[in-house]
């Protein structure tokens, strides 16, 4: 079964990210609140897949994909985000330029969410 780390520092969509994607079938999930966590966590055992919000405190979502595709550059990435001072879609072209696999836009649907880690996964 595929390994995914959710990235977000709201706990609230963490939770719901994580019932989408167990109501998938995907039931090795891990969570971390910032970049730095999730970092740390992927060091200690590499995941199939990281699904990154942009916009967060301490480590962001960009520095977060920059690091990780430094380090690991096959890892697959999955970048969302809901805008910040700027729209979503400047953030998540950039997340897609520095590697991220895919980009979504906050609020996304369910079947885009899954549709998009069937994908990334079976590659």
């Amino acid at each position: 079964m595929a390994r995914i780390l959710l990235i977000d520092d709201d706990e609230q969509l963490r939770m719901m990210l994580r019932k989408m994607l167990e109501k998938a079938g995907y039931t090795d999930v891990e969570e971390a609140n910032d970049g730095h966590i999730g970092i740390q966590l992927f060091r200690q055992h590499p995941f199939d897949l990281v699904i990154t919000d942009i916009i967060m405190p301490d480590k962001e979502g960009i520095e977060t994909i920059i690091e990780l595709i430094g380090d690991y550059p096959q890892v697959k990435i999955i970048a969302m985000s809901g805008g910040g001072r700027v729209g979503p879609q400047d953030y998540l072209k950039m997340a897609k330029h520095l590697g991220a696999s895919r980009a979504l836009t906050k609020p996304f649907k369910y079947s885009d969410l899954i549709d998009s880690v069937q994908e990334l996964l079976s590659e």
